[in-house]
């Protein structure tokens, strides 16, 4: 799958940062691009070590924080402590399944319209918000 946009994106933020354009930050990104789910660390080290096993797990590390940086990724903190990335894009909310952490990506208009509707009457600007519901997800409620 070609990522040629993404890969524009990182070698203009790396030349405007003066910072090094190497084939393991391509490898990184495109493996982070072709996961197309919240990916821990770890599971995009992994990710990456088939086809490269000599790239660290530092490399790895630094290079999500420059592509959070860059705008290309998000950082998401969810209720059990681990860092996981997802690809920047649209705002959405998330459901998260506190048995087995599967997540699930949502949008509702009526949601972002009450929420607004909410500030407005408390005199409130949004300047941005989460919204994470917490429960179990079908699968682990059957088990």
């Amino acid at each position: 799958m070609s990522h040629e946009v993404e890969l524009k994106a990182l070698a203009a933020y790396l030349e405007q940062n003066n910072l090094k354009h190497t084939k393991q930050r391509e490898l990184i990104l495109s493996t982070f691009l072709e996961s197309k789910r919240h990916v821990t660390g770890e599971d995009l080290y992994q990710s990456v070590r088939e086809q490269h096993p000599n790239i660290g797990y530092t490399t790895v590390y630094r290079t999500m924080k420059l592509l959070v940086e860059a705008g290309l990724a998000t950082e998401r903190h969810f209720d059990d402590g681990i860092t996981r990335y997802e690809i920047e894009q649209e705002h959405h909310d998330h459901l998260v399944c506190i048995k087995c952490g599967k997540i699930v990506e949502f949008e509702c208009e009526m949601i972002e319209d009450t929420q607004n509707e909410i500030a407005q009457s408390h005199g409130f600007q949004i300047l941005r918000h989460r919204h994470e519901l917490y429960g179990h997800c079908g699968d682990c409620r059957e088990s």
